[in-house]
């Protein structure tokens, strides 16, 4: 078993500029930060919004492990059957029971004598009403701690005090906490007190002459009109949002997070 290990998550992807740009620069990413496992989060990849089984195959084609989700991932009706059979595309655990689909999975990792668990949960503030993250985390942790000390959670929530909450909630028991579903990278990315990574929200991996994807002409009528617009994906200045998280595999913990974005601004 190896003494540690580098496990690169991708921030949410948006429609094929999003998709494209990924498949240009990652594999000199990965070169880079010599990536053993490869987590993205991949709920806006079809049109800006949802996930088809095309998209979700494309992606996973380029060497992506495993594909997290979140409120979009449900959104294309086509892919449910694709979602519910799938073993390396997840949604939110905390729906509620009986919801098809997986919301967590424990993973070889490509050559090496290690195993981890991803999982995604989703928050509740300004989100739906669905099951307690928090709890919810509970429950799957004790389902896995003894296959692996190794947990990632792909956090999706809207407002960063919950976020902030659940990380500080799950340190010295995930070893990363990663936010996801606002599209901006922030700058709090740490290695918690009891060894878990954390960051608020990784950011996104697409066009950002936007409003967080879309086409800026488009939000801006949203927001002068208060009326509903046709949702279009932006296409312009697109850059990778990721973070490169290093674990001791002996004992889960996080040895440093690393915030990336290409091109810089």
């Amino acid at each position: 078993m190896p003494d540690k290990i580098n496990i690169l998550f991708v921030g949410d992807i948006i429609g094929e500029p999003g998709f494209n740009f990924l498949k240009l620069v990652l594999p000199s990413i990965k070169t880079k930060y010599n990536i053993d496992f490869t987590i993205a989060n991949a709920e806006n990849i079809s049109n800006g919004i949802g996930l088809l089984e095309r998209d979700a195959k494309s992606i996973l084609a380029l060497d992506v492990d495993v594909l997290t989700g979140g409120n979009h991932t449900f959104d294309k009706i086509q892919t449910h059957k694709y979602i519910n059979d799938s073993d390396t595309v997840l949604r939110p655990l905390n729906y509620p029971k009986g919801v098809y689909g997986k919301g967590y999975g424990v993973y070889k990792v490509k050559d090496k004598d290690v195993s981890i668990c991803v999982s995604n949960l989703q928050g509740r503030v300004y989100m739906k009403p669905i099951e307690d993250p928090f709890r919810t985390f509970d429950w799957m942790y004790e389902k896995v701690k003894e296959q692996t000390n190794i947990i990632l959670v792909d956090f999706h929530a809207e407002v960063t005090a919950e976020k902030i909450a659940f990380g500080w909630y799950a340190d010295g028991r995930a070893s990363a906490i990663l936010g996801t579903h606002t599209h901006i990278q922030t700058a709090d990315s740490r290695v918690l007190p009891g060894g878990t990574a954390y960051i608020t929200d990784v950011g996104m991996t697409g066009p950002y002459d936007s409003v967080i994807g879309m086409k800026k002409e488009v939000s801006i009528r949203r927001f002068l009109y208060a009326t509903p617009q046709k949702h279009e994906t932006a296409s312009d200045d697109l850059r990778l949002a990721a973070c490169v998280v290093q674990i001791d595999t002996k004992t889960g913990k996080a040895l440093s997070i690393t915030r990336i974005m290409y091109p810089e601004f």
